[in-house]
């Protein structure tokens, strides 16, 4: 792990702000970000302490997710661990526990950038209503040992892993993030953001192969096929949800999440659909 810290500090300060690439070593868009914005003329212009952080090194080098165990399933961590990634958890734990921390992410379902995050509060409305993202998903109750467990803690999935566009999304997002956080001058434009609870996951049928025919994010109604088996089996909805993270091949075990769209984000949210 390498910590950087920027801005103006005094002997008793300690910066409260903190942005995370490179939790999953072959999701680089997070730390080509941070790089950039290191060298570029906008790093003279910080104007509050703030930790940059490249998480997990040894992953990135081998361009894998994860060495020894994943990352962003292992918080807060475990000093004497034998598993090298949940000793990492707990160094990295220790660098953000007292920090608002910003994390990046990116996929193999979906171009366009989106943020996830659980336990609502308004900071984290606010951070997701200042970021250029148009929805956000709430995992409350859904995940655990992940970075969004973690108090005052968001992340960003920036667009389709290894692309171009997803280190344009999450530089984007790292400046609008610094904004708002007053760490840099000038106003983070605040844009509607979309809220969707998830609501449950959907689980793949062991070695089986999947085709998805929804996108994420577009409401599937009742009776929809939403996807195909290899096998000719079909996938219907039993009731409306919205996709997130679904895709054929993301993930071993998980087709996706179905959620519930709920509105433009707030602090207090409302069924409106």
């Amino acid at each position: 792990m390498r910590t950087e810290i920027l801005g103006p500090m005094d002997v008793d300060d300690a910066p409260d702000i903190a942005v995370i690439g490179g939790i999953h070593g072959d999701e680089p868009c997070g730390v080509q970000a941070i790089e950039r914005f290191c060298s570029g003329a906008l790093i003279d212009a910080i104007q509050r302490p703030v930790k940059l952080i490249i998480a997990n090194e040894r992953a990135l080098e081998a361009n894998m997710r994860y060495i020894e165990g994943d990352l962003n399933r292992l918080f807060p961590g475990d000093p004497e661990s034998e598993l090298y990634e949940e000793r990492l958890a707990f160094d990295l734990y220790q660098e953000i526990k007292d920090c608002t921390t910003l994390g990046f992410h990116s996929t193999i379902s979906f171009d366009q950038p989106f943020g996830t995050f659980a336990n609502l509060t308004p900071q984290k409305a606010t951070i997701m209503q200042a970021l250029p993202l148009e929805h956000a998903a709430d995992f409350s109750g859904h995940v655990t040992g992940r970075g969004v467990n973690l108090s005052e803690f968001v992340n960003v999935e920036a667009g389709y892993q290894g692309s171009e566009a997803a280190v344009e999304n999450a530089y984007a997002c790292l400046i609008a993030y610094l904004r708002v956080m007053d760490a840099l001058p000038a106003e983070a434009d605040i844009t509607p953001t979309t809220h969707y609870q998830v609501q449950h996951t959907i689980e793949k049928i062991p070695n089986e192969i999947y085709d998805v025919h929804v996108n994420n994010f577009e409401q599937v109604s009742p009776g929809m096929e939403y996807a195909t088996t290899g096998t000719g089996k079909s996938l219907l909805a039993d009731s409306a949800f919205w996709p997130v993270l679904m895709s054929s091949h993301g993930h071993d075990t998980l087709l996706g999440y179905a959620a519930k769209r709920t509105g433009e984000i707030s602090a207090t949210v409302t069924d409106s659909d």
